[in-house]
């Protein structure tokens, strides 16, 4: 089979108009090209009145060799690669004797350590501290509406994790040369994702189609041997010191019961607070790592769609237009956009009491009025909070907690209109942008709750990002604050050859609680191969 990249047709070519470009570029007569499939889907819109698509496709032919040696200088023809993927190991703990492995948490990353790990028959057992799905959507969608928070059932915990409310983005920029990413996708697709996300070059699926999906991925863990105890957080980690080496033997629930294992994927996500506390006091080796902070952005989605897409805005194959932005700014700081959901909402995330988080979401049609996206400044321990590794923490939570008084001290957001945040005036009333946060957002001066590096910095990007997006700069585009939760204010460091933490063996770092991914394409690709790594360990052990 043959992959044939750069393939170009206009955007409303015809329907044979694929087959005729392909036979074109290989010089080959019809009867010889036995059949194709589309294995990625792009599209170019730098000229807006003439948007093209861009396809890679898997061929078969004739004589491929044949096709191969005559087109031996297009450097876009090559023989497509393997990107089935391999078990690194099977029936390693087959009879039972050692304990099995432990994955703490169940958003993407625990979600596909999990899988793995019981499609090699290693039988995990999965702690999460949250409900199960549907359960953790009803709790969190009451505190949209009631003002009740769940601490351990919200956007952040719970069964599919925080990229469960979100966009549900399935693209990455990681370096992926075993194509485990590929394995995420199929695993989606089988799990109910439409067939689409395997070759669209920006595929997504939202919240409602997540949560299908999560529950037949979790059926199917059970039915390979998982265990999976819901509403269980851990509550300490039993590590033995001997001869200078710590080693994981347990863990302690807050329920009292005591698991014993000596392989544990942690894979926490970026919220689960009270545990990296555990873990630093238990000498797990823990150092800050940088984040970003911000807003939440609210324009017109049908502005977004006209100034990406001009005369073509609204085309179903191009659907909402996203946007992906920076700016650095004069003081030394990047401004960027994160997380950008179009057609979607931006939806209340905090997972403490009295505390104030934004987040964007967006579902599979993205048909919302607003696009949404954090517009957040970047910070670091050295400049922003330096002298302890969980200092990012306080941080956090500082800036949380004045969002929430700001707000109204009852999970309103405060909120400011983008013209007066620069102009440096209290906003008191909408414009025509309307904002789609819940329970509410509360209209005030959003510069009394970051610091004055960034106000400054994010006053001169949104003008500045006007001349990127024509008309971004919108006197009455909607703030939203507070966004803190872009990625872990810690790194759990681990050993590059085996994925055990730097200084206490059997511990797994992994996703993004860790420091190791950031989206729900990585943080699965970083469960698939903790997971691997969790199976040659438990082989290399095996008696």
């Amino acid at each position: 089979m043959l992959r044939l990249n750069e393939v170009k047709l206009p955007l409303n070519h015809a329907e044979n108009a694929l087959k005729e470009a392909i036979l074109a570029r290989l010089d080959i007569p019809a009867e010889e090209l036995k059949g194709f499939t589309v294995f990625k889907r792009s599209y170019d819109a730098r000229k807006k009145a003439h948007i093209s698509l861009i396809y890679s496709v898997d061929l078969e032919a004739a004589d491929e060799e044949d096709i191969l040696r005559r087109r031996k200088h297009d450097v876009h023809l090559m023989r497509s690669p393997d990107m089935d993927y391999k078990f690194v190991a099977s029936g390693v703990n087959r009879d039972g004797s050692q304990p099995r492995p432990v994955v703490i948490g169940m958003g993407p990353c625990g979600l596909f350590a999990a899988l793995i790990l019981a499609q090699m028959g290693l039988k995990p057992i999965i702690l999460e501290r949250g409900k199960t799905v549907r359960e953790r959507t009803k709790d969190t969608f009451g505190f949209w509406r009631k003002r009740i928070l769940n601490p351990e059932s919200n956007v952040q915990f719970g069964e599919g994790g925080a990229g469960t409310f979100s966009d549900g983005k399935l693209y990455s920029q990681i370096k992926d040369p075993k194509h485990y990413g590929r394995k995420v996708l199929t695993e989606f697709v089988k799990a109910g994702a439409p067939e689409e996300i395997l070759y669209v070059s920006k595929p997504h699926i939202g919240t409602f189609r997540l949560v299908k999906m999560v529950e037949a991925m979790r059926e199917e863990i059970q039915a390979l041997g998982g265990e999976i105890r819901f509403e269980q957080r851990v509550a300490d980690f039993e590590i033995e010191e001997r001869d200078g080496q710590r080693q994981l033997r347990g863990l302690l629930l807050a329920s009292g019961e005591r698991i014993a294992t000596e392989h544990v994927v942690l894979a926490i996500g970026h919220s689960a607070r009270d545990t990296f506390e555990k873990l630093y006091e238990r000498g797990v080796y823990v150092e800050a790592k940088p984040f970003s902070i911000g807003f939440r952005v609210e324009h017109p989605q049908s502005l977004i769609d006209t100034c990406r897409f001009g005369p073509n805005a609204g085309h179903p194959i191009l659907g909402a237009a996203d946007y992906k932005l920076v700016h650095h700014a004069s003081n030394g700081r990047a401004v960027y956009s994160f997380c950008m959901c179009p057609g979607g909402t931006v939806v209340a995330a905090a997972s403490e009491p009295g505390r104030v988080v934004t987040n964007g979401m967006s579902q599979y049609s993205r048909a919302e009025r607003n696009a949404n996206s954090a517009i957040v400044v970047s910070i670091s321990p050295e400049q922003d909070y330096p002298g302890h590794p969980l200092a990012g923490i306080a941080f956090q939570r500082a800036l949380e907690e004045k969002a929430f008084v700001l707000g109204g001290s009852n999970y309103d957001a405060p909120g400011q209109l983008m013209g007066d945040f620069v102009a440096g005036r209290p906003s008191t009333r909408f414009g025509a942008v309307i904002p789609s946060f819940k329970p509410a957002v509360h209209l005030t001066d959003l510069a009394a709750i970051l610091p004055d590096y960034a106000t400054l910095a994010l006053r001169e990007a949104f003008p500045a990002f006007d001349k990127q997006i024509k008309g971004y700069f919108k006197e009455d585009a909607v703030l939203t604050g507070l966004e803190t939760r872009t990625s872990s204010p810690i790194r759990i460091k681990r050993r590059d050859d085996d994925l055990q933490s730097l200084n206490t063996r059997g511990l797994f770092p992994a996703g993004e609680g860790a420091g190791y991914a950031g989206g729900i394409l990585s943080a699965g690709v970083d469960g698939i191969k903790v997971a691997e790594a969790v199976a040659l360990s438990m082989a290399a052990a095996r008696p």
